[in-house]
C-alpha cells in the first residue's frame, strides 16, 4: 500500500512537473509506456483541448480520458503499435497529430560523449534540425545544446509557436536537449524556446546550428535539409585534393556580394546567388583572378555592414537565395576554374539577444567575465575558447562549409584579437593567463586544432591569417610550434606600401625604405599582399584617392602601384573596385561604379590589372618561389 501511495505521488509530481514545463524527460510521462499483462497506457499533452483520440494505424481507437490542465490519459488491453492522436479543440476544430513522445531519441551516447568532449567530427549531423524517417515515420528531428535552461521547447509553425506543446527531453547530464517531431519538414520556420534555471520568463532563440533563416530582419530558423545538392565540381575538388597548395599561383578578387552590382531597373536590388555565379565567374575569367574571396557569407542580422557579426554559423545569409543557390554559385566557379575562399568569424559574436549571447540564460558560448567575454573595440561577445563544446562547434562550422559548400578556403577575421588577452584592452580590463602573459593559451590551442585538422582532412584547403601583429610561426606547421595557417595577410606590406604611394612623388626619395623593408622579412612566413575592404571605408578614402597629383597622375600612381604589388612575392588580393580605380569609398547600398569603364583612366587602369593577372599566372618564377629568398632579386634596392 506504501509503495502503490508513493507511486502515485511520484506520478502526480511528474504530471505537474509537465504541467509547469519544467520536467527533464517528458517521453517518461508522455507517450506509450507497456503495463504488467500486456495493456498500454498513453498520455498525451496539448493545452486548451477538449478531447483526444488515440488511432492506431490498424484502425482501433481508444477515447482519452482528462486528467485535467491539458494531460490525457488512456489505458488499452494489449500492445499499441504506430498510433496518431485525434484532437478535438472547441469550436468544433479537429486535427490529427503524430505524437512526438512514442519515439526513441535519435542520438546516441557516442554522439553525446563525443559532443561534449568536443571531439565529434561533424557536430552539425547531430544538433540543430534533421528532417529524417524515424520509427517509420517522417519528421524532424532536433537537438540543441542548453545545459543550465530548466526546460527547452521547439517551437515554430507547426505548433502556432506555442511553448506548450513541443518540451524536449534532456540527454542525461549531455546538455543537450532532443526532441522528434513528425511531420514536420523542409521549410517549416522554428526557434527554441528556453526556461532559464531559477525562474523567469521564457526566452526565444534562433538555433545555433540551423542551416537556413529567414531573410532579416526577421530571425526565425528554418528547417533544411542538407546533402540534396547534385555537384558537378569533381574534377575540380579532385585536382584540389592532389595539388601543392604553395606551387600554384593566386590572385584573389575580395567581393561583398550585396553591391558588387546591382539592378538598377528593379529598385537597385542586390543580384542572387545564381545571377552572381554566372557574372562573377565570366568577369573573373576576363581579368584573369584565380580566385573569388567573399566577405562573410553567413546569416548577420545588419544588411548595412561587411558581415563581420555572425548570428547564424551555419546558415548562409538568406538576401540572395537559398543555401542551394549559393552551392550552384560556388559550382558554377569551380566548373569555369576559379576557387571560392570565404570570411571566417571565430573571433567574436553580436549581442542580439535572439543569437548565441546568453544562449540558455547563461554565459555559454562566451565566457561570462567581461574582461574574458567582450570585446570592447566591437561591442561583441569573445567565445569561450576553452570549452569543449563551444571549440567543437566552431573547429566543426570550419569544416562543415569546406564539406557542405566545397569552399576552398577560410579567411579567418581578426586573429590577433583571439592571440592577444589584453587586445584593445587597458590595464585592469584583461586578465592575464597562467603565467601572467598576455598570450590566450586557450585560442592558440583552438587555432592549432583547427589548422592541423583541416590540412589532415581537407588537403589542398587555404585556411589564411588575417593576423597584424608580429606574432612568429604563423604559418608553421603545428608540429614545429606554429599556429598551422596556410597564409598570413601581410599587413606591413600593404601600410607600408599604401603610405609611400600617397608621399607626394617630391618627397618619395626619402622614403624608399617604405617599399624595401618588407623583403627583410618577405621568408618569414607565406604571405598574401592584400589591398582588402578595409583599406576602402571609415574615411580612409580609396586607393584612388589617396594617389597625389591630378586624375592622369593619379592613374600613372595606381598603375605603379598594382605593378609593384604583382612583381613583390606574396599571394595577391584586391577589393573589387579597386581594379578600375573606383574614387569613392565603399558603400552597402549602391554596387561598384561601373560607369568609370567609360573614362580611358579607369578603362586603362582595369585593363592593366587582367594583363598582370595573366603574366602573373603564366610565369612561374612569379609565384612558384614565394616563401622562399631565392625567388628573389634586387635589379637595384636603393
Amino acid at each position: 500500500m506504501t509503495g502503490a501511495t508513493t507511486a502515485d505521488r511520484g506520478l502526480r509530481a511528474a504530471l505537474d512537473a509537465v504541467r509547469a514545463l519544467h520536467h527533464p524527460e517528458p517521453h517518461q510521462v508522455l507517450g506509450a509506456h507497456p503495463e504488467p499483462g500486456g495493456g498500454t497506457i498513453i498520455r498525451a499533452w496539448r493545452p486548451e483541448a477538449e478531447g483526444i483520440t488515440v488511432v492506431a494505424d490498424d484502425g482501433h481507437e481508444w477515447p482519452m480520458r482528462p486528467l485535467g490542465q491539458g494531460l490525457f490519459e488512456a489505458r488499452t488491453p494489449r500492445a499499441v503499435g504506430p498510433y496518431h492522436l485525434a484532437v478535438s479543440y472547441p469550436g468544433g476544430r479537429r486535427f490529427t497529430l503524430g505524437d512526438p513522445y512514442r519515439y526513441w531519441p535519435t542520438l546516441g551516447e557516442l554522439d553525446l560523449y563525443l559532443l561534449n568532449e568536443g571531439r565529434h567530427e561533424r557536430p552539425w549531423e547531430r544538433l540543430g534540425a534533421h528532417p529524417m524517417f524515424h520509427g517509420g515515420t517522417a519528421g524532424t528531428g532536433f537537438a540543441v545544446w542548453a545545459p543550465t535552461a530548466a526546460g527547452v521547447s521547439v517551437v515554430g509553425d507547426f505548433n502556432g509557436w506555442d511553448g506548450r506543446l513541443h518540451p524536449m527531453r534532456r540527454m542525461g547530464g549531455s546538455g543537450i536537449w532532443e526532441l522528434f517531431v513528425p511531420e514536420v519538414g523542409d521549410g517549416a520556420r522554428y526557434k527554441f524556446e528556453l526556461r532559464p534555471h531559477g525562474g523567469g520568463p521564457p526566452f526565444l532563440k534562433a538555433d545555433p546550428y540551423a542551416f537556413r533563416t529567414e531573410v532579416p530582419p526577421q530571425t526565425a530558423s528554418v528547417v533544411q535539409a542538407l546533402d540534396r545538392y547534385a555537384w558537378h565540381d569533381q574534377g575540380w575538388m579532385e585536382q584540389r585534393a592532389r595539388g601543392d597548395l604553395w606551387a600554384r599561383p593566386m590572385s584573389v578578387y575580395e567581393v561583398h556580394l550585396g553591391s558588387w552590382r546591382r539592378v538598377p531597373e528593379e529598385g537597385n536590388r542586390p543580384l542572387t546567388y545564381q545571377e552572381l555565379a554566372v557574372q562573377l565567374a565570366g568577369y573573373c575569367q576576363d581579368m584573369g583572378f584565380t580566385h573569388v574571396e567573399l566577405l562573410p557569407v553567413a546569416e548577420h542580422p545588419f544588411s548595412g555592414s561587411w558581415g563581420y557579426q555572425v548570428s547564424s554559423y551555419y546558415a548562409p545569409t538568406s538576401r540572395f537565395g537559398h543555401p542551394d543557390d549559393l552551392r550552384f554559385f560556388v559550382d558554377h566557379l569551380h566548373q569555369e576554374g576559379i576557387g571560392v575562399l570565404i570570411d571566417w568569424v571565430p573571433g567574436h559574436f553580436p549581442r542580439d539577444v535572439w543569437a548565441l549571447g546568453r544562449f540558455d540564460g547563461s554565459a555559454l558560448f562566451e565566457h561570462a567575465d567581461p574582461r574574458q567575454g567582450e570585446q570592447p573595440d566591437w561591442g561583441t561577445y569573445v567565445f569561450n575558447f576553452g570549452r569543449n563544446e563551444v571549440r567543437n562547434f566552431l573547429v566543426g562550422n570550419a569544416h562543415f562549409w569546406i564539406e557542405q559548400y566545397h569552399v576552398d578556403g577560410l579567411r579567418v577575421d581578426a586573429v590577433a584579437s583571439m592571440l592577444y588577452l589584453d587586445y584593445s584592452r587597458r590595464e585592469g580590463e584583461w586578465v592575464p593567463n597562467r603565467w601572467g602573459g598576455r598570450e590566450n593559451e586557450e585560442a592558440i590551442s583552438f587555432l592549432r586544432e583547427l589548422n592541423a585538422s583541416v590540412r589532415s582532412r581537407h588537403p589542398g584547403v587555404h585556411v589564411i591569417a588575417e593576423e597584424s601583429t608580429a606574432w612568429p610561426k604563423v604559418t608553421a606547421p603545428v608540429s614545429e610550434g606554429g599556429l598551422g595557417f596556410t597564409l598570413k595577410w601581410n599587413m606591413g606590406w600593404m601600410h607600408d606600401t599604401l603610405k609611400y604611394f600617397s608621399t607626394d612623388p617630391l618627397f618619395r626619395v626619402h622614403n624608399h625604405q617604405q617599399l624595401t623593408f618588407g623583403l627583410l622579412y618577405a621568408w618569414s612566413e607565406r604571405y598574401i599582399l592584400p589591398l582588402s575592404h578595409d583599406e576602402v571605408v571609415h574615411m580612409k578614402g580609396s586607393l584612388w584617392a589617396r594617389m597625389p597629383g591630378y586624375d592622369a597622375e593619379k592613374a600613372g600612381n595606381l598603375r605603379a602601384l598594382l605593378a609593384w604589388m604583382w612583381a613583390h612575392p606574396g599571394r595577391k588580393l584586391l577589393f573589387m573596385g579597386g581594379e578600375l580605380g573606383q574614387p569613392a569609398e565603399w558603400s552597402h547600398d549602391r554596387s561598384v561604379d561601373w560607369h568609370l569603364l567609360a573614362d580611358p583612366l579607369h578603362a586603362g587602369i582595369q585593363a592593366l590589372v587582367g594583363a598582370l593577372n595573366r603574366r602573373y599566372v603564366q610565369q612561374p618564377a612569379l609565384y612558384a618561389q614565394d616563401d622562399r629568398p631565392e625567388g628573389f632579386r634586387w635589379i637595384q634596392s636603393d
